[in-house]
Parts: structure tokens; C-alpha cells; sequence
């Protein structure tokens, strides 16, 4: 596993996953938004400014890279034992 490539890939997942959930919020009733979790998980996001908006794609990136940083090593950590058995 290459961490670019799973940084990229966690964080562009993570971020159109954002911008999904935000246009689903501004077409769906209020009882389904999903603006409240937005907010606690990312620091600075309130529901709906286009500088919160993009604060929120940012923060969704960076928890990708986040991700991707925790999950390499430990694949290669664990990996590694298994091709020498």
C-alpha cells in the first residue's frame, strides 16, 4: 500500500461523501440532515455558509489523511508477518 495513494483515496471518499451528505441536506426535510454529526466531527463547520462549506471539505479531507497515515503502517506492520509465514 502506498500512502499517497490511500491518502488521496480516503480523503477524496471522505470529501465527496461531505459535499453529498450537504446537498442532500439542503433538499431534504430537516428530520434527515446529517448537519449536526458534520458539526461535532468537524471543528469550525456550522450549517450552511459556502466558508463553512468549504471548511468542512477541508476537515473531511484532512480525517482521510488522518486515516491513511494510522491504517499504512499498521497494514505494513501486519503484512509483513504474514508473508514470512
Amino acid at each position: 500500500m502506498k500512502i499517497i495513494t490511500v491518502g488521496n483515496t480516503l480523503s477524496l471518499f471522505l470529501a465527496i461523501t461531505f459535499a453529498l451528505c450537504v446537498a442532500w441536506g439542503l433538499v431534504a426535510p430537516e428530520n434527515l440532515h446529517m448537519h449536526q454529526a458534520w458539526q461535532n466531527l468537524l471543528p469550525g463547520f456550522t450549517w450552511i455558509s459556502l466558508h463553512s462549506f468549504l471548511i468542512g471539505l477541508l476537515g473531511a479531507y484532512l480525517y482521510g489523511w488522518y486515516a491513511a497515515l494510522i491504517i499504512v503502517p499498521l497494514h505494513r506492520f501486519f503484512n509483513r508477518g504474514a508473508e514470512s509465514a
